[in-house]
């Protein structure tokens, strides 16, 4: 079968793999001249470690990443309202990663060159439109401006959430839907805190920070790469597209921190200490009612941009691209609408859950609770919130991105790890 992947993100490359695996060879198109390893911390659930350690990947993610070992909410004092165990310590069977991004992406890119061939990955590409009837798209070669089509049996548009294949199919949805907050994300190079493998949520609904360690090799020198995001509530418009990933001042948000000096982190010389900081507007959009149409599909961000609250926006592009691959497994080209029927029925109302779950703050709700009650601090967090209450806004939050336990586990049984 002859497959198109249109973006060489996390999805796109976690599809091409596998594919690979089912004994399809799809090419991948991707905008950029020169994929390097751009971008961020971002955490890679279960669930998703779980696909990739059935590629053989689990040893490589291990060698870069942080096995997060829990993730701990705070308030703005720093004042502990709730930790849970992550990844093994949790009892999966597999850990849960904080990585750098584009560390990730690399991996996975060597990972198809070195299944696919160097050939599999088309760079300087940027999809123009696509026909989902005859199966082909128009590309765009960024060296030379010349415009070519290439036909396909399948066309998977994993081109993120300014995706041009999805505004081709939704010409009327506009910019990305903004959240009315704005984050700041960098990294630091400082000691370890915590247990040098937490993720920490601190703050409320309209403050917040989150920071974890991303990085194996410093952890190993016994300091840690700390990636952060300090996040305001700024009310407003959506910010123009060109602003996005723009690199700003810290004095942009810096004084709203300034007073945050916890036992275990000091908060305003981790800003200060910090490496450039780029800017983004908080934003998703609504779910769709469809993403395939003829011999096309979406896939990733460009299926369903979600607010980065709790750690799922590479998860779930990781989990569609199995769930695609299964539904073409075995599958012959006449076939392909009815398998992209078979992957939009399982994915699309999973992802539509948590875009709407994330709205609502996700696991993140005890922070907004412990705000509400006691905006001074408490004494103990029970007097403030019960254990039952804790455990069952994590319980729910859980059971919407598919973290149970024994499921992800049994997923892993059923293929002999």
């Amino acid at each position: 079968m002859n497959i198109i992947i249109i973006g060489a993100g996390i999805g796109g490359l976690s599809l091409a793999l596998m594919l690979h695996a089912r004994g399809l060879r799809p090419r991948i198109y991707e905008s950029v001249q020169k994929i390097q390893p751009l971008g961020v911390g971002i955490n890679v659930q279960p669930s998703a470690v779980a696909e990739l350690s059935l590629l053989g990947l689990l040893d490589r993610l291990a060698a870069t990443g942080i096995a997060t070992a829990e993730v701990g909410y705070y308030n703005k004092f720093g004042q502990h309202i709730w930790t849970e165990p992550r990844g093994v310590a949790a009892g999966y069977l597999v850990p849960q990663f904080s990585i750098h991004r584009g560390h990730l992406q690399m991996l996975l890119l060597q990972a198809v060159i070195e299944r696919l061939g160097i050939d599999a990955v088309a760079t300087g590409y940027e999809a123009l439109a696509v026909d989902p009837d005859a199966g082909s798209v128009e590309l765009r070669r960024r060296s030379d401006r010349s415009v070519s089509t290439e036909s396909a049996d399948l066309i998977v548009a994993a081109d993120g959430i300014h995706s041009a294949v999805r505004r081709q199919f939704y010409p009327d949805e506009g910019l990305p839907r903004y959240s009315g907050h704005i984050l700041w994300r960098s990294t630091t190079v400082g000691e370890p805190f915590l247990t040098g493998r937490t993720m920490v949520m601190a703050g409320h609904a309209d403050q917040k920070l989150v920071c974890y360690p991303i990085s194996k090799r410093l952890a190993d020198e016994g300091r840690s790469l700390i990636n952060w995001i300090a996040e305001l509530n700024i009310p407003g418009e959506t910010p123009p597209k060109d602003d996005w990933n723009r690199e700003v001042p810290k004095s942009v948000f810096a004084q709203a921190f300034a007073d945050w000096h916890f036992d275990w982190l000091d908060v305003p010389q981790l800003i200060e200490r910090g490496g450039p900081v780029y800017e983004f507007p908080m934003v998703d959009r609504d779910p769709l009612p469809r993403w395939s149409f003829g011999r096309v599909t979406l896939l990733g961000d460009a299926a369903h941009p979600m607010y980065p609250i709790g750690s799922n926006g590479a998860s779930q592009a990781i989990l569609d691209a199995r769930a695609l691959a299964d539904a073409l497994s075995g599958v012959a080209a006449p076939g392909v609408p009815d398998a992209l029927a078979r992957y939009e029925a399982d994915r699309l109302p999973k992802t539509a859950r948590i875009v709407m779950a994330n709205r609502g703050q996700g696991p993140d709700h005890v922070m907004q609770v412990a705000e509400q009650r006691a905006p001074n601090g408490f004494a103990h967090v029970h007097d403030v919130v019960s254990r039952d209450e804790l455990v069952a806004i994590a319980g729910q939050y859980k059971a919407v991105v598919g973290l149970e336990i024994e499921a992800v586990n049994a997923r892993l049984r059923a293929a002999g790890h």
